[in-house]
């Protein structure tokens, strides 16, 4: 049996947790060296064979340093916070990961805070300011704050003590700032698409018409259809407020008008569900008689619908590698580009169009 390469101390001492005084003590040096080594200090008369030594005495005995003296010492912690309520929404958490992997690339790392917001607006304060609190004490250099839906937010005042950047959502206050959507460009995108299918009478199933995405996608839809020399039919604009059953009321609405398009821009993809239903229901073939768009991309919605649907992608993952970015610029003390940045969001091509 091969025998283990830690000593009987030095099993004990890493059951009790190892200090550098440990470590120095089994290379048999002074802790100054050890401190010297493991912070990578230039300029000092550390031989390498002592160097060696100490290396070898860390992972011996399992050194750690403690992350939270060396944020005192430093004023680094090499952390940033997220705080978030899309840890369960089913495609948003896209924003989460590309920031975990632009972070990674940075050799930053994620502490993840929880939050619920208690209306489109202004969020739920107290746990709002907990989890700011929390990740705060934590020494963290700077503060993400991610949205489910583009929307302005309130963001807790203990936030602006540190850089703070916005992901899919903007500050009310108009004091940070943000990464969102460019929800504009996305809805023109989509219907100059429609366009070069050879449509020129195209309805639009709006979400709730006062909120920021609605307004700008279908401002988008409008500049397409100017550019073509053509206008929308405000008859053929119903709004379906982001839901399944709207998007059916709205489309049926819309395909029982006397001079119905040959096209539907759903402006998400619940609301495209919806209308699937309504042409399907009027013995309507898609796409060879009307053609459908969304937005969005929920890849359980539409990968798995027949045929499968063309769809504009919310740019969650380069959003929040973005926001990681934009934080390392403002944490170094770098200006940015724009108080709010906006993100292309593209055209995937499927089946419904």
């Amino acid at each position: 049996m091969a025998k283990s390469t830690a000593s009987p101390s030095a099993a004990a001492v890493r059951q009790r947790g190892v200090t550098m005084s440990d470590v120095a003590k089994h290379a048999g040096v002074s802790r100054t060296a050890v401190s010297f080594v493991l912070s990578n200090r230039e300029n000092t008369s550390i031989s390498e064979e002592t160097r060696a030594r100490i290396i070898e005495a860390v992972q011996v005995l399992g050194y750690r340093p403690n992350a939270g003296a060396r944020a005192l010492a430093s004023r680094r912690s090499d952390w940033y916070g997220i705080v978030t309520e899309i840890v369960t929404a089913p495609f948003a958490v896209d924003v989460i990961k590309g920031a975990q992997d632009q972070a990674w690339l940075d050799r930053r790392f994620l502490l993840i805070a929880p939050s619920d917001q208690a209306d489109a607006v202004g969020p739920n304060q107290g746990l709002e300011d907990a989890a700011t609190e929390k990740l705060l004490e934590q020494r963290v250099e700077g503060l993400l704050y991610a949205a489910t839906f583009h929307r302005g937010v309130h963001v807790p005042a203990s936030a602006q003590e540190v850089p703070t950047v916005l992901i899919n959502c903007f500050d009310a206050d108009g004091k940070l700032p943000s990464i969102v959507p460019d929800e504009r460009a996305g809805g023109r995108v989509a219907v100059e698409r429609l366009l070069r299918s050879g449509h020129r009478r195209i309805g639009v199933i709006n979400l709730d018409p006062d909120i920021p995405a609605a307004v700008g996608r279908l401002e988008g839809a409008r500049d397409a259809l100017t550019s073509a020399g053509l206008e929308l039919d405000p008859d053929l604009v119903v709004a379906g407020y982001a839901t399944a059953d709207g998007g059916y009321e709205a489309a049926c609405q819309i395909l029982d008008h006397p001079d119905p398009p040959t096209a539907l821009f759903c402006l998400n993809d619940r609301m495209a569900t919806g209308a699937y239903d309504a042409i399907k229901e009027r013995g309507l073939r898609i796409p060879d008689d009307i053609a459908v768009i969304g937005f969005d991309n929920q890849e359980l919605i539409a990968a798995y619908l027949r045929p499968k649907l063309t769809t504009v992608a919310l740019p969650f993952q380069k959003m929040g590698a973005l926001g990681v970015q934009t934080l390392n610029a403002l944490t170094a003390g770098q200006p940015i580009l724009a108080d709010q940045q906006l993100v292309d969001c593209p055209l995937l091509e499927r089946s419904s169009v």
